[in-house]
């Protein structure tokens, strides 16, 4: 039998795996109001005037970055999914959730 794949938190930090700083400056900010819609029930309507909390832009060590709670895939998994390879195909470095951003 397959093992399911494990579901993380993470950080998606704004340097290449080479170390260049992705662009655009505002990548960040645009990956999060893509996945702001993903919220926990019952959230308001003040949230659709800002981030879900499962994928908030923010900075480690000077860097931009976004925070992905593990949350989102128990919610919707494609987003957590979309999340992940937006990672991957921009070949950004991910850092663990106890680095996660000041």
């Amino acid at each position: 039998m397959i093992d399911p794949p494990v579901v993380k938190s993470f950080v998606i930090l704004g340097l290449t795996r080479s170390g260049r700083v992705f662009r655009p400056s505002d990548w960040a900010e645009r990956l999060c109001g893509v996945l702001a819609a993903f919220r926990p029930p019952a959230s308001g309507a003040a949230a659709t005037q800002s981030w879900s909390p499962y994928a908030v832009p923010g900075l480690h060590e000077g860097v931009r970055c976004v925070s992905i709670d593990a949350r989102l895939h128990d919610l919707e998994p494609l987003a957590y999914r979309f999340a992940a390879s937006f990672a991957a195909d921009n070949d950004l470095q991910i850092a663990p959730p106890d680095e996660e951003p000041r």
